[in-house]
């Protein structure tokens, strides 16, 4: 019933696709910016463990956190497709995993909205996203440090030879070479794509080799040839080759299901062909005795053989003498021996030649012993004929056979014949050979050895048919005696354990009419009794197609187990299975479950999805009664997965954060968790401010004060109290900590410099007088106190300032009676004068100068409004009398005049040249050496009328372009502001 519905849910995942791609990009763009980290322990799923550390990063094995692979060793697409393709349940936990990142950063979605195909593609596209799915493999013990090394030395990693990561069309365009590939990016078979593309290059590198001919381009083919066949190889216990479709949920019942047997695509060859594929001389037997090559000996030389004219014999004495002799017979079959003359031996077997020689030369020396051996066999020559590679007359040996004589032919053809091949002796037929007896069970017929003038005839191919799929031997087979089906199969090995034999289909060729398909009467309840009849009484016909179709690649008796467990994944089913039976304690879950867990049930007919809630704490002691069947998924989640419960430490402690809500947690032990006070931190008591909910329909905030200092420091359990979610301790600072150690600095012309500490609300002239005063040389009036929050506030005015002045509109600076040319070339000349105030205002730094009035005499300010309160940081600077006035800005020789008392602003910047062309006149303004400016709007008559002292800056602006009121008053505003730092700088002079 089961399988009758395996596929009825494909539809559900419909408009999923483009939800999963939007979030996946934003989790991608994101993971440039931050690492995303590896889950703990192997046991540990992803959604567990996403909630692990207070900032949803992932912790590793010893509670640390672990560092991503660098992307050099980093698997490559390929590679991790045919890991998730190989283990569906790594894909289920990728998908959790996202889901709880992408959740992290604000995008709501969930792991069953993620469908394969777009998980596939990033993986592919995102080179950051590869990077955390290695490290998340390593961490669960899927690949070692050892695999990613070795795989980083042997170029396994996505990224070319000068170390730059591999674009997302050079791995989708590789990857869609993979044969087979269900996906753009998943081999069908498993194999990873650096073994994909090594075979690819190999290939290449045979291809380039076009003049390569003879014997050395055969052996690279064969290797060639051997390398694809070898990855052809699929064992019985290898994991089935399926196509999985998208599951419309997350469920690793749901991927075992969403699973398509594909249809058997493979080429098959004939079987036998490679046998006379040449191995590169390693083996016993080699063809190429016709272009000079030695051809060894694949049997031994007994005493009865005949030897004859060409044969060379090995003569060796020793006794009375010790010599070696080597004597070729010639053609009159006779041989010459030292002090007895000819001899004649041909026609001898081996041993009567031995002793026909013995004599012969025991006559001629005293004691003498002899050895006959042979050293080099004669040749003969035989016609090989027919369909073969190579036909035509071959020297071969006199020991070789019909088989020898194939090999050195370079055996058959595509058309010729493996299992009658013919030795003839002029009309007289000697044997006939079937090969497939020594092919499939090593017995060598028809080795009646060669004589001159032999001929070996390869007719073509009789009846052949192909059989493929689970068979042990899958290859086309030449038919001679085998009439049936059973006999085909035991031809080809028999079928695989994994064979579904009331699933096999014949494509039939009727003779010159039409194509047809056969199928075997049998069904799914048929007993192997029954099938193995059938497949005995089928009839074979030449050119038939034999598949012979797998079994589910699923066990139809298992249930699934994840999520907060110690040992997520399959298991078997029996019947009368209860909840009980899969979690008996909690040993078998990790620590602090969820309290609820839920069996997620594939209904049938249609193996629709339902979900039932149970209690995890009842399951465990068998209260729950729950009966499991098959394809069930038990989740159980943990305990800060769901809704997590967490509570917020904040003030003076030395890890202030949020900390996930244990069962029982009190205030004492939050302060514990967060590692204790800080040495500032106020223990008589803390805020505790709590959350609860009246009527299930309104929040209401509490305040509470606890003795946090009796329950950490004394485990004084009445000043504890007990934590509830999202409650919020706050441990206040003692008064004044932050006061303790504050000092400021006094630099220049005071009798004492140096740095002083204060006390709180500590005035100015209080330090002044504990630094001895100011020196005769200095110059109060252009003291600089500089402030460090003061310095804020200005960084923050200019940043404003710059922003307004970046995005003042064209309308802000123009007056609307303006035409279009004319417009256009001012707006030219007001953005040249927009750039140039804008980069004196970036270049000057904020100073954070405090303007004070102060004078030697201390007493005369001491406690005024003059007299301020120092600051943690504060510096003050006391200069020397600068001696000169300085002019900037548009003038003709801005520089620095000698001080002369009394004189105006007017003299000095007439001894600078005066203003020049470029000058706004009427925006002359002074910077006094205290800090103050003095303007045109100051009240104080006109600028160039006021006196000046020493350390005053005069500056001249430059003439503001535009008729915009506002724009004109915003610029001069950033003339003064860049002026200023300068007129700090002289003051320090």
């Amino acid at each position: 019933m089961i399988s009758a519905h395996l596929f009825l849910l494909r539809s559900r995942q419909a408009g999923l696709g483009l939800i999963c791609c939007v979030a996946l990009s934003t989790w991608n763009a994101k993971l440039t910016a931050q690492t995303l980290q590896a889950p703990a322990a192997s046991g540990q799923n992803a959604g567990s463990t996403a909630g692990s550390t207070a900032n949803g990063s992932f912790a590793g094995v010893d509670g640390t956190v672990s560092p991503i692979a660098g992307t050099r060793g980093s698997l490559s697409a390929g590679q991790i497709v045919a890991i998730l393709q190989d283990k569906p349940e790594v894909i289920v936990e990728i998908k959790q995993l996202a889901a709880d990142q992408l959740q992290q950063q604000g995008v709501k979605i969930q792991p069953d909205s993620i469908t394969d195909e777009a998980l596939y593609s990033q993986i592919a596209s995102n080179a950051p996203l590869r990077s955390a799915i290695t490290n998340f493999l390593r961490a669960r013990g899927y690949v070692s440090d050892a695999d990613l090394q070795q795989n980083a030395a042997a170029g396994g990693s996505d990224r070319d030879d000068d170390g730059d990561a591999l674009s997302s069309t050079q791995t989708l365009q590789s990857l869609s070479q993979v044969p087979g590939a269900n996906l753009p990016l998943a081999a069908a078979d498993g194999s990873s794509l650096q073994d994909s593309l090594a075979q690819q290059a190999e290939q290449g590198r045979l291809q380039s080799s076009g003049n390569t001919t003879g014997a050395g381009a055969r052996t690279t083919n064969a290797a060639a040839s051997r390398q694809t066949r070898d990855s052809d190889t699929h064992n019985t216990t290898d994991v089935p080759k399926v196509l999985r479709q998208p599951a419309p949920y997350n469920l690793l019942s749901m991927r075992d299901l969403y699973t398509q047997i594909p249809e058997e695509s493979t080429h098959l060859k004939r079987f036998g062909s490679e046998m006379f594929v040449s191995r590169g001389g390693t083996g016993t037997m080699t063809r190429a005795v016709g272009q000079g090559q030695e051809s060894p000996l694949d049997i031994p030389i007994g005493p009865d053989y005949v030897v004859g004219p060409g044969d060379s014999l090995s003569i060796d004495l020793w006794g009375g003498i010790s010599q070696t002799l080597t004597k070729t017979i010639d053609r009159e079959g006779r041989i010459s021996l030292p002090e007895a003359g000819t001899i004649a031996v041909a026609g001898l077997t081996l041993e009567r030649a031995q002793a026909v020689i013995g004599n012969t030369l025991k006559a001629q020396y005293r004691n003498a012993q002899v050895a006959v051996t042979v050293s080099r066999l004669r040749t003969v020559r035989v016609y090989v004929v027919g369909d073969v590679q190579r036909p035509g007359a071959y020297d071969i040996s006199s020991l070789s056979t019909p088989l020898n004589a194939l090999y050195a032919a370079g055996g058959p053809t595509g058309v010729g014949s493996l299992r009658t091949l013919r030795h003839m002796r002029g009309k007289e037929l000697v044997a006939e050979i079937d090969l497939y007896d020594f092919l499939l069970h090593g017995v060598r017929t028809g080795d009646d050895r060669f004589q001159g003038g032999d001929t070996l005839l390869v007719p073509p191919a009789g009846p052949q048919v192909a059989l493929s799929g689970a068979v042990k031997r899958p290859a086309i087979y030449e038919l001679k005696h085998e009439a049936t089906l059973a006999a085909v199969l035991a031809d080809a090995g028999g079928s695989t354990v994994a064979a579904a034999l009331s699933h096999i289909t014949v494509e039939r060729i009727d003779a010159n009419q039409h194509r047809e398909t056969v199928t075997l009467n049998l069904t799914k309840s048929s007993t192997g009794e029954a099938a193995t009849a059938a497949i005995s009484d089928f009839p074979v016909r030449d050119g038939d197609r034999i598949q012979i179709a797998p079994i589910l690649p699923f066990s139809e008796r298992a249930v699934y187990l994840e999520g907060h467990v110690v040992r997520p994944g399959r298991m078997a089913y029996r019947e009368g299975m209860h909840l009980n039976d899969v979690l008996r304690s909690y040993q078998d879950l990790l620590p602090e479950p969820a309290a609820q867990g839920e069996v997620i049930r594939l209904v049938a007919p249609d193996l629709h999805a339902e979900t039932i809630e149970f209690n995890v704490a009842d399951a465990l002691i068998g209260n729950v009664s729950l009966e499991l069947q098959p394809f069930d998924t038990i989740r159980v989640l943990g305990r800060y997965d769901v809704d997590s419960p967490r509570v917020e430490i904040r003030g003076e402690v030395l890890r202030p954060g949020s900390f996930p809500l244990s069962e029982g947690m009190t205030a004492a032990q939050l302060v514990r968790m967060a590692g204790g006070f800080r040495r500032g931190a106020l223990q008589q008591d803390a805020d505790l401010t709590s959350y609860h909910i009246v009527d299930g329909n309104k929040v209401i905030g509490q305040r509470s004060a606890i003795r946090i200092g009796d329950a950490v420091a004394r485990n004084d359990s009445s000043a504890d109290v007990v934590l509830k979610p999202g409650d919020i301790l706050t441990v206040h600072q003692i008064t004044g900590w932050n006061d303790i150690g504050a000092s400021l600095t006094i630099e220049g012309e005071a009798n004492h410099p140096g740095s002083y500490g204060f006390q709180e609300g500590e005035r100015l002239s209080s330090v002044l007088r504990r630094a001895g005063g100011l020196r005769d040389t200095a110059y109060p009036a252009g003291a600089v106190l500089i402030r460090e929050q003061v310095r804020e506030l200005e960084e923050k005015s200019r940043a404003e300032l710059i922003h307004q002045i970046e995005t003042s509109s064209a309308a802000a600076k123009l007056a609307p009676n303006l035409s279009g040319g004319d417009s256009s070339a001012t707006l030219q000349l007001i953005q040249q004068q927009q750039e140039q105030v804008l980069a004196r205002l970036r270049s000057q730094p904020s100073s954070g100068r405090l303007v004070i009035h102060i004078n030697s005499d201390i007493d005369s300010w001491a406690n005024t409004d003059a007299d301020i309160e120092v600051r943690r940081g504060d510096v003050l600077s006391i200069p020397k009398r600068p001696g000169f006035v300085l002019i900037s800005g548009q003038v003709y020789n801005a520089s620095a005049i000698t001080y002369v008392p009394g004189k105006t602003a007017g003299w000095y910047l007439q001894r600078a040249g005066g203003s020049s062309e470029l000058a706004d006149r009427k925006e002359i303004f002074v910077i006094r050496a205290n800090g103050l400016v003095v303007g045109r709007h100051s009240g104080d008559g006109h600028v160039l009328s006021a006196k000046l002292d020493a350390g005053d800056v005069v500056v001249v602006p430059q003439k503001i372009i535009g008729t915009s009121q506002f724009w004109r008053n915003l610029l001069t505003v950033a003339q003064i502001a860049s002026s200023a730092a300068i007129a700090a700088a002289v003051a320090g002079l």
